[in-house]
């Protein structure tokens, strides 16, 4: 099998603000050549079965996110296959897995079961952290890891042989909109709790030196790791620090520390969450109904708005599987992205051998500049079947991979709470 290769060189460039700290937009130059040769493949017939798997947070600290994720998956594969008298290419039995977090270690049974059912792509995982344990063995098993939710800044650099992609921006972008969003509302005086791995970590260090350098002080940092139940002296240490602001960057650990924050008098207006436990905590027996977060704001790499209707068709496919309707589309727009485009960087490719695959995202996200734009996938599966390039937007946005598989084009959104402890975007 061809190796594909890309060096890990490019960084993160360009970033401007849009509606103040609202949103961020991140333009970048993409890397020239990572994708081979721009040039059409044969325009023969095809007869392209691409095979898929899934090890998304079906348990776990992050499985809030699986259904919206695993929704957006099927429903691709669903439009993919829909068009397959044209194109030639399918997308059928998808493998689905569970990746769990890093305590129940769920992943690690997944991936081998991905390995051997010689899945071309594996879509996930939803924590970096996760991902981080699994992706050396995909790798070596010459297998593309596409993750809708990752945003280590780690994977930049990664050794992955140009397997792994992700359509979910680095941390670098939240963290700035984070501090940037906290600065602009005011606060002065700012505590952080967050949870002690690369995603923790990586998001804190951006968001401080973000928040800082608009002239802010950090008045108390606390940590916490991953398996830890008790907060009580983290918590503690917050109010005592008398911050005017709290950021919480934190997992489902949430359900404990929030409501600590709040019987103890914090107000939640000054709360401020993150994509891994910005949820719909109306919705969930496991918040106390009592406490309200109204006021509370977060921001997650959410991209643009998830449309009425795309929402609708999400949750037709998801209630199809015998689901409850979806109440949350974080990182729906995301996963649906991923396998629209290894779906058309396989026609791109006319293979679904990974390397192949691997060697045309670029090229179909646009990240080569020579393509037509197209927003569906039929749209843009009709521009490669005529011998030309494609160069998808999609509900994730314009994408645009750069040379090590990161989006250098991406938005973040700003959320804040209700009365009923659901959450609704403010910043567009």
């Amino acid at each position: 099998m061809s190796v594909f290769t890309r060096s890990r060189k490019s960084a993160l460039a360009g970033v401007v603000a849009l509606a103040g700290a609202s949103a961020l937009v991140l333009a970048g130059c993409a890397g020239g050549g990572t994708g081979g040769e721009t040039s059409a493949p044969p325009t023969e017939e095809r007869d392209l079965t691409l095979k898929i798997g899934t090890i998304l947070p079906q348990t776990g600290s992050l499985s809030f996110l699986g259904p919206p994720e695993e929704a957006g998956v099927g429903l691709a594969a669903q439009h993919v296959n829909d068009y397959a008298d044209t194109t030639g290419l399918t997308m059928d039995d998808i493998v689905w897995g569970d990746s769990g977090d890093t305590e129940n270690k769920a992943y690690a049974t997944t991936i081998q079961t991905l390995i051997s059912e010689g899945v071309t792509a594996a879509i996930g995982a939803a924590s970096s952290g996760v991902t981080k344990l699994f992706l050396d063995d995909a790798v070596a098993a010459g297998i593309i890891v596409f993750s809708p939710a990752n945003t280590s800044l780690d994977f930049t650099t990664w050794d992955d042989d140009g397997l792994y992609w992700r359509t979910a921006p680095s941390d670098k972008l939240q963290g700035e909109v984070l501090g940037n969003l906290v600065a602009e509302d005011g606060h002065e005086n700012v505590a952080v709790l967050y949870l002690n791995d690369s995603y923790g970590t990586g998001l804190n260090d951006v968001f401080q030196e973000t928040f800082t350098g608009a002239g802010g002080t950090i008045v108390e940092e606390q940590s916490y790791n991953t398996g830890d139940t008790s907060f009580d002296a983290q918590v503690s240490a917050l109010l005592a620090s008398n911050p005017d602001a709290i950021v919480l960057i934190t997992f489902d650990e949430i359900f404990t520390i929030g409501p600590a924050l709040l019987q103890a008098g914090y107000p939640a207006e000054n709360l401020y969450f993150v994509d891994g436990n910005l949820k719909n905590f109306g919705a969930d027996d496991k918040w106390p109904a009592d406490l309200s977060l109204e006021g509370a704001k977060g921001t997650t790499p959410a991209g643009p708005s998830t449309p009425e209707d795309f929402q609708a068709e999400l949750n037709e496919w998801w209630t199809g599987e015998g689901n409850s309707e979806l109440t949350d589309f974080s990182y729906a727009n995301e996963s649906y992205d991923a396998v629209i485009l290894l779906a058309l960087a396989s026609l791109a490719a006319n293979s679904t051998e990974a390397a192949d695959v691997a060697g045309k995202l670029v090229e179909v996200s646009g990240g080569t500049g020579d393509g037509e734009k197209c927003d569906s996938y039929e749209a843009c599966a009709d521009i490669i079947l005529a011998g030309n390039v494609a160069d998808y937007d999609g509900y994730s946005g314009p994408i645009t991979f750069d040379e090590v598989g990161d989006p250098t084009e991406a938005t973040v959104g700003v959320f804040q709470y209700q009365d009923d402890n659901s959450f609704v975007r403010i910043d567009i």
